[in-house]
């Protein structure tokens, strides 16, 4: 029977953590994911795991003694937000690149500068083509579920991949909600020991890790590691069975809400889908059919499935809590409307930026989107495509 409590985001990952029990956890605080490391420091203190934390000087070093540990056959993990993860920059190829299941949860926070400590997606952004899987969160509740998830796709022996699992920082990380938290054996039997076929202490077999990698066998080595993100994207769902399984609760890719019959939709990211849902809602009654696609796993990213639940809509808003600095939109809206390319009919899409720096979400400011996309589809022009929501001043 799972426990019911009351928790912040970053005491439900803590929580996650204790239960596994992983061998190492170097880290280094930075707002605001510094909570996580701090429970677990407590736990380990008190005797409730006998998980080997490493208080390192930086982020890079965090990082760095867990490709070392992970290497040598530990079960390591560690913990980020903003600047920290950019700190991570190097270490975050070597991770992946080396094959190394390494699992981290990233506290969404804005990268400087100007410096700004509020949710923000351009540090998990910045990172989302260095070779991690990433999964985002809504809520407190998806947060903890992600991360136990987490330990078995990057362990899985087709993937071999370190996972990043995402939550929007204060919004989720700080704010107490309810929660369902499942029995700690039974979390225990669901990720298991982990049991690496070869690993640097293993005197059954020799393998060297970061080697230099000439012309010869580079590309090679590149194609692997794209064939391991390929083969995350059944094994999420494979992972994501057995977890209902013990939890009652459902993943995949993404989450649809009322996109059956939607003829306008937004698509999001962590915990503005929840505002969302609220905004979708009020226009529901108001026989407005407005949907929801929230991406859940963003690397793999899941084309071919989102081209699918997307394809009957008239105007779709793609909603980036980060810039792409590339004068044409956000990172998300890039990947959505390649996925969209090979439709014969495609939705009409706008791009807008919306809650960076902490900017609030409200539900009137997405009710104002879907207001622009019943324009849209009401004159089947999208206008300018690159906007930023409730901007300050004119929108230019």
């Amino acid at each position: 029977m799972s426990i019911r409590e009351r928790l912040s985001g970053n005491e439900a990952i803590a929580i996650a953590i204790k239960q596994i029990n992983p061998d190492v956890m170097p880290a280094f605080p930075i707002t605001p994911s510094t909570e996580i490391p701090q429970y677990v420091s407590t736990y380990v203190a008190n005797g409730e795991i006998d998980t080997e934390f490493i208080a390192v000087e930086s982020e890079h070093s965090a990082m760095s003694a867990a490709i070392g540990s992970t290497a040598a056959g530990a079960r390591s993990v560690t913990a980020t937000s903003s600047c920290g993860l950019a700190f991570m920059w190097e270490a975050l190829y070597l991770a992946a690149s080396s094959r190394l299941p390494v699992t981290m949860p990233v506290v969404n926070r804005a990268l400087s500068g100007p410096i700004n400590i509020n949710a923000d997606h351009s540090d998990s952004m910045g990172a989302r083509d260095s070779g991690w899987i990433q999964l985002y969160s809504e809520t407190n509740q998806e947060a903890y579920d992600n991360y136990i998830q987490s330990i078995r796709i990057a362990e899985h022996p087709d993937v071999l991949l370190p996972v990043m699992t995402c939550q929007d920082g204060f919004i989720t990380s700080h704010a107490v909600e309810n929660i369902e938290l499942i029995e700690d054996d039974k979390v225990k039997a669901f990720v298991g020991e982990y049991e690496p076929k070869y690993s640097m202490l293993n005197p059954e077999s020799s393998m060297s890790v970061g080697p230099y990698d000439t012309q010869h066998y580079y590309m090679e080595h590149k194609k692997q590691q794209s064939m391991a993100m390929r083969k995350a994207k059944d094994v999420v769902l494979e992972i994501a069975k057995e977890f209902e399984e013990i939890s009652g609760r459902k993943y995949g890719f993404f989450e649809e809400y009322k996109l059956d019959d939607a003829e306008v939709a937004v698509v999001v990211l962590n915990s503005a889908a929840g505002t969302s849902k609220d905004a979708i809602d009020n226009l529901r009654e108001q026989g407005i059919k407005a949907g929801l696609l929230k991406i859940r796993m963003f690397r793999p990213f899941p084309a071919d499935e989102i081209r699918e639940a997307l394809k009957n809509v008239k105007a779709l808003a793609v909603m980036d809590r980060c810039d792409g600095f590339n004068a044409n939109g956000g990172p998300v809206y890039a990947d959505v409307l390649a996925a969209l390319y090979p439709l014969e009919v495609k939705p009409l899409a706008i791009n807008y930026i919306y809650g960076i720096g902490g900017r609030d979400v409200r539900v009137e400011s997405i009710e104002s989107v879907f207001n622009e996309l019943v324009k849209i589809k009401d004159s089947g022009e999208t206008g300018r495509t690159y906007r930023y929501l409730d901007l300050k001043g004119e929108d230019i």
